[in-house]
């Protein structure tokens, strides 16, 4: 549900609404019984109202065919009603620690600046960028490992604000961290030690 949420919404946004909907709702069988005046008023909060058709579809599907189960292997979550490669994916892993790359505008704008590759709308189909990410998934924690690829997405290698390479991990084997101008990086040092 957190990932359905999540879709062209921000976490911030979704946190409360999610809290609320999984004591409303705590497993497949009990949001398969709501009505859909009931999601709405759960959701309407989040826009989107494509959601609340999509939800009940979802839960109708994984009562009718997987027991009220989420199914684990890949190919029965994409067959469900609005999961994307992503959902799919994002699912697996941090549901079951599973080495699963999540692709998405921020996964491939960290992985993009740190190779040094020109990012555009259609970098997330592009072959090498899911090569790149895939590749870089830890075998042994992958739950761990994408937790920190989102994290450092949305806390230090920004989109809307400058990216903040002089705390970056990874800023000294990252393209864009190694080029980016000494002032800035200075700059942002000085701020890190005022505050």
């Amino acid at each position: 549900m957190a990932e359905v949420m999540l879709h062209r919404t921000q976490a911030p946004q979704v946190v409360p609404v999610y809290e609320h909907f999984i004591a409303r709702y705590p497993d497949v069988s009990a949001l398969a019984r709501a009505t859909r005046d009931e999601l709405h008023n759960a959701l309407y909060s989040l826009g989107l109202r494509w959601r609340i058709d999509l939800i009940q579809a979802m839960a109708a599907e994984l009562m009718r065919h997987f027991d009220g189960q989420i199914p684990r292997e890949k190919a029965e979550l994409l067959s469900l009603p609005g999961v994307s490669e992503y959902i799919a994916g994002a699912v697996r892993c941090f549901a079951w620690n599973l080495p699963e790359p999540l692709i998405d505008t921020n996964t491939v704008r960290v992985v993009g600046r740190l190779f040094g590759l020109e990012i555009k709308d259609s970098s997330r189909r592009n072959r090498r960028f899911r090569e790149l990410i895939t590749a870089l998934v830890d075998p042994d924690e992958p739950r761990a490992y994408n937790y920190a690829l989102l994290d450092l997405a949305d806390q230090v290698c920004m989109k809307k604000r400058p990216p903040g390479c002089a705390r970056c991990p990874v800023q000294k084997c990252c393209a864009y961290g190694t080029s980016a101008p000494a002032d800035s990086i200075i700059g942002q040092r000085n701020q890190r030690s005022e505050g």
